[in-house]
């Protein structure tokens, strides 16, 4: 299990949108010391997006020593380099960290105005640090939380809401299907002349040819094109006449 602990947050805005993004990733247990304009905050609801009465749930604490007490891990979340001696790693390292020791596991982000306090980190069995840029190194605190959360659900193998479900796409077309378009194609342009000097036919087929291959069309794909050479056969107004008979 892993909580998102908020140290000290300012906006219930960020709240709201800390927890929308945490429920996206199946993440659930959120955390706040000492928010600044106190919980309930009506704030929070509309970027929250109902996350709240989804499955969100919040606990208040009044220190972080309190909101950790439970659990076996805790990584610190900062950008500022502390001077301490602790592993450093990313959000994926995060992930892999978590799974490797298998406890509870809390994430610190600290307050939209400077971050975490150094006591605070110091708490921390890790620090986890984003691939910002280091000229502009100024994430909103929900989306450090969402870097985090999306992270954890591609650990998790999670695939979001084509999970389970057919792509919608059809497998791609027999060759038997591919080489008769070709053939159709292919005698539909030798008969307007298009296959000209003679002894360039086979090269100018194999071009043709291959550009269809790498398109990977689907047997619905073959039989549309197959109607369109038709189309192109008869003639304008001739399909549209064949079709209605």
């Amino acid at each position: 299990m892993v909580s998102i602990i908020l140290h000290t947050p300012q906006l219930g805005e960020n709240i709201g949108s800390a927890a929308r993004v945490m429920l996206n990733f199946d993440l659930t247990d959120l955390r706040l010391v000492a928010p600044r304009d106190g919980w309930p905050n009506p704030a929070s609801a509309p970027l929250s997006a109902g996350a709240f009465d989804a499955g969100v749930s919040v606990s208040v604490f009044e220190t972080a020593e309190d909101a950790i007490g439970d659990l076996g891990t805790v990584l610190a979340a900062t950008a500022r380099p502390r001077g301490m001696e602790k592993p450093v790693t990313d959000a994926s390292g995060a992930v892999d960290l978590i799974n490797e020791r298998g406890l509870k596991t809390g994430i610190l982000f600290g307050a939209e105005n400077n971050g975490l306090p150094s006591d605070v980190v110091g708490l921390a069995d890790a620090i986890m640090t984003y691939p910002v840029n280091p000229a502009f190194a100024s994430l909103n605190l929900a989306q450090a939380v969402g870097v985090f959360c999306a992270s954890w659900g591609a650990g998790q193998g999670a695939k979001g809401r084509w999970d389970g479900e057919k792509s919608g796409v059809e497998p791609p077309a027999d060759k038997a299907d591919l080489i008769r378009m070709f053939e159709h194609l292919e005698g539909e342009l030798d008969r307007a002349g298009y296959f000209f000097p003679p002894d360039k036919t086979p090269l100018m087929k194999t071009n043709i040819r291959n550009g269809f291959i790498r398109g990977n069309w689907t047997a619905q794909e073959v039989r549309t094109f197959r109607g369109a050479i038709k189309a192109l056969a008869l003639g304008r107004g001739k399909a549209r006449t064949l079709r209605d008979d």
